[in-house]
């Protein structure tokens, strides 16, 4: 990690108020178009690993530890803008996503939306869970 990356990831961690859990909201959103691509969770390794590769790093509830975006899958996320909201208790990270965001083979893990009082999948996945990953989604 350089001295520049060490500078901002030690500001940026004294500016976010993780929660009881150490953990802190993460919206990834596509930097040229705006859309919105997922929601996850930091800690402050994640942060500052994120800062100093440029490649989107979270925190897995469920595994109880780091998860490097695009590991597994291929699907990656750079980098391009961190912004932290006004109360300091999320982040947004304006990123180059590198095909589908979700787990499920879509773009975006938000595909469901209330229309005409029903809830309505508007978008298909473009890869199929299994060839990102081998085995069905869990």
């Amino acid at each position: 990690m350089t001295a520049q990356s060490q500078t901002a990831s030690a500001a940026l961690s004294a500016a976010i108020r993780f929660g009881a859990d150490g953990l802190v909201a993460a919206i990834a959103q596509q930097h040229d178009t705006g859309e919105v691509l997922m929601l996850a969770w930091m800690n402050a390794e994640a942060l500052a690993e994120t800062l100093a590769t440029g490649q989107v790093c979270y925190f897995s509830r469920s595994r109880r530890g780091l998860w490097r975006k695009g590991e597994t899958s291929g699907q990656t996320q750079r980098l391009v803008e961190l912004r932290l909201d006004c109360d300091g208790d999320a982040v947004l990270l304006l990123v180059d996503q590198r095909g589908v965001a979700c787990h499920t083979g879509r773009r975006s893990c938000f595909y469901r939306a209330v229309r005409e009082g029903a809830l309505v999948e508007i978008a298909a996945p473009e890869v199929s869970p299994e060839t990102l990953y081998g085995a069905p989604p869990g």
